[in-house]
């Protein structure tokens, strides 16, 4: 292969859309995660958050990650930064810095990356979940796509079909190397109803036939662990595997709440999606997006040659750092959601390699009462996505992320004894208003009460005959009180 042909080959003009698509995506879902930070980091993390980042920051040991708040946190700069992301990712999502030269989206791309990440590496066990580096990892490959300036680099597509990959079969893996009910199809009679915030959907989707249920979790092995090997296939082949892809990952939108992790990969699974395929099946997509032939010379776009240094540069970098993922995947010590390097690039996923069976709750009540007793008022606090009021129907909210809600699925599965759980309950006994803009409901309007006590429930979605006659969408079961009632320290000498 000459030169030239060498050129036409790294060159992918075939894959606009797929560009279009992918860069926009990855800039809404970027938004959507500054924005989630801006309402809720500073109440969690903030400078009179449950778990404050000043006090994060000040263990030496804990600085070998990249972060803007290294030297200096403060809820202002927070905000600062949140804004610079929420205004990069809107540009973006316009379309604005794909106008200009490949280097101006690449910025733009780096820049998310970079502050999103200084975020990440303070947000402690807040910001703990997978799809935090899954965006941070899709922020930096998708920066090197380029601009309308330029055809879409095939190496990096590539890539980011690798990103797909290691998603879906990673996850798949996780599930066959982890509970039982994942091998003998049964996951589904139960993570309907246990996963950590229901949706609307999801009680309809619990009352499916069992049957149906071992259909689901048979599609789920497929779509995880053999349709990823076709993405990597020639077209039309890997644009079906695509929509597989996709398919079952709207899906999982349609049934549960899981912040932007299914959005991102119904995003990154376009990269597989050609033009030609996309035009087949939606002709309203244009097959030429630039008034010509589908080439890179009627195109009339070259690709400079610091272009195309700097793309095969990342590109052998990338490849590098995926030995350690590409071995823990085949690994029967498999890590899920790991990074093995400080910019988390090049990360290993999964999700779910276990599935709980019963769903217990952590109830959060308060009282007015002097001294709590048998005759006392209690009043439950609302969430607003995880499960409280047993008539209420669950909401939609992903791809938003409610992380106070995520966090309280955890207690039971850990420990109520967590240092930000009580933090929180000091908050309540404040009626601390950052903290109480993080919930639904506050049953004392700003009031401080003066006890909050924990309580546990078992729940479970009401049957179609349970509905029907109680117009309740749970039912719920007290197990214990692993919280007694506590109050703030008075002059009496009372303690928390």
């Amino acid at each position: 292969m000459d030169c030239v042909d060498w050129l036409s080959w790294f060159d992918a003009p075939e894959y606009e859309f797929a560009r279009q698509v992918l860069q926009r995506g990855v800039a809404a879902l970027y938004f959507i995660a500054f924005l989630s930070s801006l309402n809720q980091f500073p109440a969690l993390l903030g400078e009179r958050g449950l778990l404050p980042a000043s006090e994060y920051l000040s263990g030496s040991s804990r600085l070998r990650r990249p972060t803007l708040f290294r030297w200096r946190y403060s809820d202002r700069l927070l905000r600062w930064v949140c804004a610079a992301g929420l205004l990069v990712s809107a540009l973006l999502v316009a379309g604005v810095p794909q106008q200009g030269p490949p280097w101006v989206p690449l910025i733009a791309f780096l820049g998310l990356w970079l502050l999103y990440m200084s975020i990440v590496n303070v947000g402690q066990t807040f910001y703990g979940f997978g799809w935090e580096m899954l965006l941070l990892e899709a922020g930096f490959t998708v920066a090197f796509l380029g601009s309308n300036q330029t055809d879409p680099p095939r190496t990096i597509l590539i890539l980011i079909v690798w990103l797909v990959f290691r998603l879906e079969f990673g996850a798949g893996m996780i599930k066959i190397r982890g509970g039982r009910e994942w091998r003998d199809l049964t996951a589904l009679y139960y993570h309907h109803e246990t996963q950590p915030m229901p949706g609307p959907l999801s009680r309809q989707a619990h009352l499916l036939p069992k049957p149906l249920h071992k259909v689901e979790v048979l599609g789920n092995h497929f779509a995880q662990l053999v349709v990823p090997f076709f993405l990597f296939a020639p077209q039309p082949v890997g644009s079906l595997a695509a929509a597989v892809v996709i398919l079952t990952q709207l899906w999982l939108v349609a049934s549960g709440n899981f912040a932007w992790l299914n959005w991102i990969a119904i995003v990154l699974a376009f990269a597989a999606v050609s033009d030609p395929v996309a035009h087949a099946v939606f002709p309203v997509i244009p097959l030429d997006w630039h008034g010509a032939v589908v080439d890179s010379a009627a195109a009339g776009r070259d690709t400079p040659l610091w272009w195309l240094v700097i793309t095969l540069a990342v590109t052998l970098l990338l490849v590098v750092l995926s030995y350690f993922p590409l071995r823990n995947l085949f690994s029967r010590r498999q890590l899920m959601n790991a990074s093995f390097n400080r910019w988390q690039l090049v990360n290993t996923y999964g999700a779910f390699g276990s599935v709980t069976r019963k769903r217990i709750e952590i109830v959060v009540e308060g009282t007015l009462d002097e001294d709590p007793d048998d005759s006392s008022k209690w009043r439950e606090y609302g969430f607003k996505g995880k499960p409280g009021d047993v008539r209420r129907v669950p909401r939609q909210w992903a791809p938003y992320h409610l992380r106070l809600d995520w966090l309280m699925w955890f207690l039971p599965l850990r420990s109520v004894h967590e240092e930000w759980f009580y933090a929180f309950l000091g908050k309540l006994l404040e009626a601390d208003r950052p903290t109480l803009r993080l919930l639904r409901h506050d049953p004392f309007d700003g009031v401080p009460p003066h006890w909050v006590r924990v309580r546990s429930y078992h729940y479970r979605f009401a049957t179609r005959q349970e509905f029907r006659e109680t117009g309740d969408r749970w039912v719920r079961t007290l197990l214990h009180e692993p919280i007694p009632p506590v109050s703030l320290p008075r002059s009496s000498g009372r303690k928390r």
